[in-house]
């Protein structure tokens, strides 16, 4: 009874969505309308005489330019390409069983098979449309076995061709994580939503929404002559106007959609599916820390690491021996996981690493000399090692342009190198002046010393502050200017059939919003300590799946720098630095090496 009532919700709610439509063709054509009774007047001796021939003459090309115009917008309509989630398309070829699983499953539910099926660098599943005729060359003809080529229905004969079935889109991160049973309890209320998306009415609604959004982004796109602007402005007023019509609608539809599907497939795996969902939202955990953490450091370096979906095993895998409420998720492991589906699934896994690189950062589409994979095995080395390197160095520079000394004057030959005592020295709060302390008033009477003042407390503390905001300054500056100085293709133009990935318009969705300048500042003092540690103490970077690059020291992971170097610029207090360093055996006055 729910699985009907959210079906027959649904599709009232797409007759709405297709009423505004109507109703838009309607105001296009009414002005035709009257043109032609009032040209047809005369003929009949009716609607003459001068007023009506003034009538018709300003009303007769009035209504041309109407229908004219509404041409014009139902053709972009039309011919617009609707926007397409990039994914990495998976033939039979290359997933016979991860295909057979799911024409299994629509059989189970009694619903069309998906088209097709693709991955997305992404924790989550849906239906996509992609019959739209930039999208490609419609789907062969379905033949009698061949449930993924279309939809299933009785009546057809073979010069019959039918409309084609949306593309489950599978989250990549899903396959390597979740185990067979898991992945087709989470697939079940996806692969359901195929049975109301094959009636009619749903499908018109939808191509008639992604038209109308396909237009608004077509009229947004900049680099046009003032006439085009102008037609490209008007085009997108009524394409919006349209879309807030039947925006509630369109909403309404969708979850009726959602429900009848979830309804139909509570019978498939319904035990399975609640144990499938916590593994949802522990794999998306993992997924973002191991992008954010281990991913976007390597891609700042121009590597990306060819094996995300891997990684992101090895994360939840230390996720759950580290967190007491993930620790049982861990003896699933030894079950048959859903990444055994596929043919080859190390190659899929490096295409939607690629494709994960590009959308979440935006590097190139193509390997190259300043955009090369790095594997885990090499990912200290090849990327923590050169990360606090560089970092170092380009502290070292801005240090030069600010005029910091390099070593003190009494310092011995050989040892005017980038060393990590030229940090700390500047970086430590410069000491009271004594004759300073002796100009200081005598405190007030102990009644008056809640509205004492000092006059020398500002002094000190910005003292204390305008090192470390100056250092920061000029390291947000120099990387300002590396970044300006990175070549940058120009990005095309968008047209009807280009999307934003195809013009280059990249990333998609970054990961994170740019850095402070204090947070660059922590961040390049701990890589000089890590290069000093590497240097002086025998330390090795390392990598850690839930925390990103980590200094190994005696084989332990260097947990507690952090707030030690916060320490120093926050406070211009070096102690607990220092002190930490004399503990690791870690000498700051030795020149380190530099990238």
């Amino acid at each position: 009874m729910g699985m009907e009532a959210g079906a027959q919700a649904a599709r009232a709610r797409a007759l709405a969505v297709l009423r505004v439509r109507s109703r838009a063709l309607a105001v296009a054509l009414l002005p035709a309308a009257f043109a032609v009774v009032l040209l047809a007047g005369p003929s009949t001796g009716h609607l003459a005489g001068p007023a009506w021939d003034a009538v018709r003459w300003v009303l007769t090309p009035f209504a041309v330019l109407v229908l004219l115009a509404a041409g014009v917008i139902a053709l972009v309509v039309a011919r617009a390409r609707p926007a397409v989630t990039p994914t990495v398309t998976i033939g039979e070829e290359q997933a016979p069983d991860l295909y057979r699983l799911v024409r299994d499953l629509a059989d189970r539910l009694d619903v069309p098979a998906p088209s097709a099926i693709a991955l997305t660098p992404d924790c989550d599943s849906w239906l996509e449309d992609r019959t739209h005729r930039s999208h490609g060359p419609p789907p062969p003809e379905e033949h009698a076995d061949d449930g993924l080529n279309g939809l299933r229905g009785g009546g057809r004969g073979p010069h019959r061709r039918t409309p084609a079935a949306p593309v489950l889109v599978i989250g990549s991160p899903f396959l390597w994580w979740m185990r067979v049973g898991e992945l087709r309890a989470v697939l079940a209320p996806v692969v359901a939503g195929t049975g109301p998306s094959a009636h009619p009415d749903i499908a018109q609604a939808r191509r008639f929404v992604r038209g109308l959004d396909a237009a608004v982004a077509v009229a947004a796109t900049g680099g046009r002559c003032p006439g085009s602007r102008a037609v490209c402005a008007g085009l997108g007023r009524v394409a919006r106007l349209l879309l807030r019509s039947c925006r509630e609608h369109a909403a309404q539809m969708e979850r009726g959609v959602a429900a009848a599907a979830a309804e139909r497939a509570q019978a498939v795996d319904y035990g399975l599916r609640i144990v499938a969902q916590e593994q949802v939202g522990l794999a998306y955990a993992g997924w973002d820390r191991l992008l954010t953490r281990v991913a976007l450091p390597a891609w700042r370096m121009g590597r990306w690491p060819s094996r995300l979906d891997a990684g992101v095993v090895a994360a939840l895998t230390e996720l759950s021996r580290r967190d007491r409420l993930a620790e049982g998720f861990a003896s699933r492991l030894g079950e048959r996981p859903a990444c055994d589906l596929l043919e080859e699934p190390g190659a899929v896994d490096e295409a939607t690493s690629l494709l994960a690189a590009r959308l979440f950062h935006g590097g190139p589409a193509e390997t190259g000399q300043e955009w090369s994979p790095v594997g885990w095995q090499e990912y200290p080395e090849e990327v923590v090692d050169r990360t606090w390197r560089t970092d170092a160095a380009r502290l070292h520079r801005v240090l030069d342009a600010l005029g910091v000394r390099r070593c003190p004057g009494d310092a011995p030959p050989g040892s005017d190198g980038p060393t990590l005592s030229r940090v700390l020295d500047h970086l430590t709060a410069p000491q009271p002046d004594p004759v300073a302390e002796a100009l200081v008033p005598p405190p007030a009477p102990a009644d008056d010393l809640d509205s004492y003042e000092d006059p020398f407390e500002e002094t000190y503390e910005d003292q204390e502050t305008e090192r470390s905001s100056a250092l920061a300054a000029g390291i947000t500056a120099e990387l300002a200017r590396e970044e300006a100085a990175a070549p940058a293709g120009q990005p095309a133009a968008l047209t009807p059939d280009t999307s934003l990935l195809d013009i280059g318009t990249l990333p998609l969705f970054p990961l994170q919003p740019p850095r402070s300048s204090r947070e660059l500042l922590t961040d390049h003092v701990t890589a000089m300590v890590c290069c000093a540690a590497m240097d002086t103490a025998g330390a090795t970077p390392g990598l850690d799946w839930l925390d990103g690059p980590t200094l190994l020291i005696d084989g332990e992971r260097a947990t507690d720098l952090t707030p030690r170097v916060l320490r120093l610029i926050e406070d211009g207090d070096p102690a607990p630095l220092r002190a930490w360093l004399v503990e690791s055996g870690i000498r700051p006055e030795k020149p380190v090496r530099l990238v």
